[in-house]
Parts: structure tokens; C-alpha cells; sequence
């Protein structure tokens, strides 16, 4: 009998999210496929059939979070119809009650880590950055068509603002004390703005 795509899709699914629940919890280095067989609920031989190894789940789930993370940014961006809004509306970014703030830092971080060492996963980053960069350049372009924002590059200024918006989030996140959420999003508004407002023409 051939596979059931759905009944595949739903497997898959159920991994990937016990995957990434249990790299939240414990972290990478500490999670073995028995864990995530446990979290999903799944046999070993069950799990093999989707992924043969810890290396390739891994990459399959961190690939998977960086697409969820991307869609909500994108999904946010689209309730602003002005450009520079656009470019300010990540403060959800900075709070710790949200579920994908709570869960997502660590697996970030759990993923940089890897990434140091392993040129794979820094490719998945560099993909990762590269769609925020053209995401965020597309705002910038809109609102020099509008005549704003006129006397920058579109592509250097959206990866210096997706830089401010790391930067601030890892200060936020790592060293929480001493860098508030008021403190990195009243930050991340005056790098931005500093970036482009004192070129648009709007006055906003």
C-alpha cells in the first residue's frame, strides 16, 4: 500500500515540534533521538523512517523554525501599511510571554552554536538572514517610492536594521537585568529611526 501523504505529513510534523520542544528544554547537546521518540510519541523505528539521524532531524527542525519565525515577521509587517512602521513593528520580539519568544531564543542560540563549527547550519543561517534582508529591504523600497528614505542603500540599511534588531534581542534575551524590554525597544526605534528617519521626507 503506498504512503498516506497526510498521515506522512502529520508524522513529520509531530517530530519536527517534539524536536524543537525538547532543543528548547534541554538544548541541543543534551537531547538524544530517545528524548524526541519520547516527546512524539513514536518508536525508534517510527522516527528512523522519517530521519536517519540526530544531524539530519536537527537540521530539518531548526529549517522548519526559522520558516515559522520568518512567516510571523512577515504576517506582522503586513498589518502596517506604512513603510517605517514596517521596519518598527518587531516588538512583539521583545516579550517574554509570547510562545515563540519563550521557546525561540534558545533554540537560536542552541543553532548559532552549531553553527560556529559547522558550515552546513551556517548556511541555513546565511538563507535565513538573507530572506529578513530582502524582506526588510522591500519596506525600505516602498517608502523611498514614496520619496522617503531617499539617501540610503536599500540592501546595506536592511542588513544594518536586521543587525540592530539581533543585536538588541540577544542583549534583551542573555542579559535581561540590565537590558529591560522597554530599554530594547525604545533602542531598537532610535537605531532604526537614526538609521532612516532623518531622511524621511514625511515627517513621521
Amino acid at each position: 500500500m503506498p504512503p498516506n501523504a497526510d498521515l506522512e505529513a502529520l508524522r513529520k510534523a509531530q517530530i519536527i515540534d517534539a524536536a524543537l520542544r525538547t532543543i528548547a528544554e534541554r538544548g541541543c547537546a543534551n537531547v538524544t533521538m530517545d528524548d524526541i521518540c519520547k516527546a512524539a510519541g513514536l518508536s525508534k523505528g517510527g522516527l528512523a523512517h522519517y530521519y536517519r539521524s540526530k544531524d539530519d532531524l536537527f537540521k530539518a527542525a531548526f529549517q522548519e523554525f526559522f520558516q515559522r519565525i520568518f512567516l510571523r515577521g512577515e504576517q506582522t509587517m503586513s498589518t502596517f501599511s506604512d513603510p517605517l512602521d514596517q521596519l518598527l513593528s518587531f516588538e512583539w520580539l521583545y516579550n517574554p510571554e509570547d510562545p515563540d519568544v519563550e521557546t525561540g531564543y534558545p533554540i537560536l542560540y542552541d543553532f548559532m552554536a552549531i553553527a560556529v563549527h559547522d558550515a552546513e547550519y551556517r548556511e541555513i543561517f546565511s538563507d535565513w538572514i538573507n530572506s529578513w534582508v530582502r524582506l526588510l529591504k522591500s519596506a525600505i523600497e516602498r517608502g523611498q517610492s514614496q520619496g522617503r528614505f531617499t539617501n540610503v542603500k536599500s540592501e546595506p540599511a536592511a542588513r544594518a536594521i536586521s543587525a540592530i534588531y539581533q543585536g538588541m534581542a540577544t542583549r534583551w534575551y542573555l542579559a535581561r537585568g540590565e537590558h529591560p524590554a522597554a530599554w530594547a525597544i525604545d533602542s531598537m526605534k532610535r537605531a532604526v529611526i537614526g538609521l532612516l528617519g532623518s531622511f524621511d521626507k514625511s515627517g513621521s
